[in-house]
């Protein structure tokens, strides 16, 4: 028992450290509920997936020899190389890949890695996503809203349709007012982490189901950045 609860308590400092490291350098969020959302995968939770500890945090961080140091990464990384969006319209130059946040993503819903395969551990169920579940993304990415791609004034200057990051303010759950390049940019780049609350800050919202920033009610996460 204090084992356990020595290891529950580090998981909470590694989620902790989680949110100071990402606060300094990408998108803000307000503090998580990451128990009882789509992401708590613990024996106990009520996500899709049911593991078989009663941590929630292990998943994803680990508070010692992590794989990724920033955010303290615990789960086994995909090695799988994606199809970019592209498009005759688009404006902005996409990345060969998407940004290391969101291949963090991806390392459970490109559906090659199975959820439960942490900490070195050779995934004791080895559950993946079906390969017909909308959460399962695939390696084509070329059907989704592009990523990993730099979304900045100079970009707007090419498409005058986009709001501009950098004067543009946005409201994230009730009261979490920025500017959008602050609020939902990582690293300036529009990632997984702009548009989905991978700690589910919007708890109790409209929002929450499918895990949003912005809730898509009267499409406000798209008129967001997008100004047709």
């Amino acid at each position: 028992m204090e084992f356990e609860s020595r290891r529950l308590t580090w998981a909470w400092l590694a989620a902790a450290v989680l949110f100071f490291a990402f606060g300094t350098q990408s998108a803000t969020a307000a503090i998580g509920t990451i128990i009882g959302s789509k992401h708590d995968f613990s024996a106990t939770g009520t996500s899709d997936f049911a593991g078989t500890t009663t941590q929630v945090c292990v998943y994803c961080h680990a508070p010692h020899a992590a794989t990724t140091v920033t955010p303290l990464w615990n789960h086994t990384e995909s090695a799988a190389t994606y199809t970019m969006y592209t498009s005759p319209t688009l404006d902005a130059t996409m990345g060969t890949a998407p940004g290391n946040t969101s291949k963090l993503c991806l390392s459970c819903h490109d559906g090659t890695v199975a959820i439960d395969s942490f900490g070195g551990n050779t995934a004791p169920t080895g559950v993946k996503f079906s390969a017909n579940s909308t959460k399962n993304l695939g390696t084509n990415l070329g059907n989704d809203h592009p990523i990993g791609f730099v979304y900045d004034t100079t970009l707007v200057g090419k498409d005058p349709g986009l709001a501009d990051p950098a004067t543009t303010n946005v409201t994230i759950g009730t009261s979490n007012t920025g500017l959008l390049a602050a609020k939902m940019l990582i690293n300036g780049q529009m990632e997984c982490a702009s548009c989905h609350d991978v700690h589910n800050s919007t708890s109790g919202t409209a929002q929450e189901d499918k895990l949003l920033r912005i809730s898509s009610a009267g499409s406000a996460l798209c008129v967001a950045c997008h100004r047709k």
